[in-house]
């Protein structure tokens, strides 16, 4: 059985092969960029247009889980859906970017997911994972202590490499500038 990185590649690299620009964010980025922890899944923010929706659906159909209608309804209303892997139940959230969204895909890196391997996937960059991280915990109440380990890690980690005038300017667009400032007043 794959384990659930392998299953991840296999979908970037579908992406990649049907040209659709894609990014890894969330805990996997935040577990390469900053301390590792164990996640039950994996996000992919995905630029799909209506068109590629029935060749995606084909190419995935007989590994995963998915429902051609939802993904239709999530590009149209720019929204997210999800893959399960039929074999290790391993679940994929693809989400449609916004604005933040398309400025991550204009940033994004190529990571290699898996030591030792010449495969990579693109990644977000670690300030939009801290940035992306800090918007999730503001939108799901400011309760998951998870999101802001993962922030504070990723900061200690990164530490000088940090561009720090770009966090603060995205930070100030999606309303978390207060919650930047304490994690690096906390964390450096």
């Amino acid at each position: 059985m794959k384990n659930f990185i392998e299953v991840l590649l296999s979908v970037t690299q579908l992406l990649d092969e049907l040209s659709i620009p894609y990014l890894v964010g969330g805990s996997i980025t935040s577990s390469l960029q900053g301390f590792p922890r164990i996640t039950n899944d994996a996000d992919i923010v995905a630029d799909i247009q209506l068109n590629e929706v029935s060749k995606l659906f084909a190419a995935l159909k007989d590994q995963f889980y998915i429902d051609e209608q939802a993904v239709r309804k999530a590009v149209l209303e720019r929204r997210s859906f999800n893959l399960i892997h039929f074999d290790s139940v391993f679940k994929i959230d693809i989400y449609l970017p916004d604005e933040f969204g398309q400025q991550q895909l204009k940033r994004r890196r190529p990571e290699a997911l898996l030591p030792h391997s010449t495969q990579t996937a693109y990644a977000s960059t670690p300030e939009d994972t801290i940035l992306a991280k800090l918007s999730w915990y503001r939108r799901g109440g400011e309760v998951s202590q998870r999101q802001l380990s993962d922030v504070a890690g990723v900061i200690k980690v990164q530490a000088q490499r940090l561009d720090i005038s770009y966090l603060r300017e995205w930070a100030d667009k999606l309303n978390v500038r207060d919650l930047l400032e304490k994690i690096l007043e906390e964390s450096c």
